[in-house]
């Protein structure tokens, strides 16, 4: 081929980057109410996952909320009874690109039509053996942690409540107990009863059941090199992923998960809901992660 033809395939290669950039302004990642987007002359439900251009508008009810990314990462929580044009919003937008979208796509992905089908048809039913408490964290290969902060959760039963935290090291030395009625409890690892330790033992058991109580589970710190690793990672996404908001510990959910820190990400999830309580979406996407996850059962009738 010649040169010329060479960079003429380069100029078209080049031009569709250019034109899938710009296809869109923003990406819906959650919406709560009965908010529109006006796309030409027709006003329509706003869905998760809508792409909105620059020349469309955006309505959002009372009592509403929406949540957006732009193309170049920055993320915007509508909360505000008011009609926006996307234009505006647009101009909110600083010029640097980040890599959140490589993370919002992988949330939108997850949350799929179609990945909810695909993990529906490999859910088999489901024998746990003796009963047990059932821990929403990971199994011990996957016990890694970033953050400091871990959100501990797990199945309720009212007839087992309160419920027995207890921390222990890997010699099974009890740090730490906590007692609560509800199914969660926050532990915090640089709390001084912990005693820096790089890893830990945490078992969930009724109090009122004795006979009822959770296999072990890890939580351990992660290696210095994978630390600064992650650490690069999320500073690519830029300071403002850092700020506290729903929308921004969404994200960062589907940065863990991709990134195998499950517990992070559980953490990350739980600290989403209690910002935005009322948002469907992120209690819907938290209950998908623990089922494609194993972290939840799903138990489907024998035919």
């Amino acid at each position: 081929m010649k040169k010329s033809g060479i960079l003429v395939l380069v100029g078209i290669f080049l031009s569709g980057i250019a034109i899938g950039q710009a296809d869109y302004a923003f990406k819906v990642l959650a919406n709560k109410g009965s908010n529109e987007v006006k796309s030409g002359d027709a006003w329509q439900a706003v869905k998760t996952g809508d792409r909105l251009k620059s020349t469309d508008e955006i309505k959002v009810a009372e009592n509403s909320y929406v949540a957006l990314v732009h193309a170049k990462g920055k993320p915007i929580e509508l909360k505000e009874a008011k009609t926006y044009k996307i234009s505006d919003l647009e101009a909110r937008v600083n010029t640097t690109s980040s890599v959140v979208n490589k993370y919002t796509d992988f949330i939108l992905s997850s949350n799929s039509a179609e990945a909810k089908k695909n993990r529906l048809s490999a859910t088999g039913a489901v024998h746990r053996g003796p009963k047990e408490i059932k821990v929403f964290l990971p199994d011990n290969q996957y016990g890694d942690i970033y953050n400091n902060t871990v959100v501990v959760s797990w199945e309720y039963n009212k007839n087992e409540a309160p419920y027995i935290v207890t921390v222990k090291n890997m010699f099974d030395d009890e740090l730490m107990t906590l007692e609560t009625p509800e199914n969660l409890v926050q532990i915090d690892r640089s709390n001084p009863k912990l005693g820096n330790e790089d890893a830990l033992l945490v078992v969930v058991k009724s109090k009122t059941d004795k006979s009822m109580i959770s296999k072990s589970k890890l939580i351990k710190k992660l290696s210095t090199n994978r630390q600064e690793a992650v650490k690069l990672l999320i500073d690519e996404m830029g300071a403002e992923i850092k700020e506290e908001t729903a929308l921004n510990k969404f994200i960062m959910a589907g940065f863990y998960e991709e990134n195998k820190l499950l517990i992070d990400a559980i953490t990350a999830y739980e600290e989403a809901i209690k910002l935005a309580p009322d948002v469907p979406t992120y209690k819907e996407a938290y209950e998908e992660f623990l089922l494609r996850n194993n972290l939840k059962e799903v138990i489907k009738e024998q035919k």
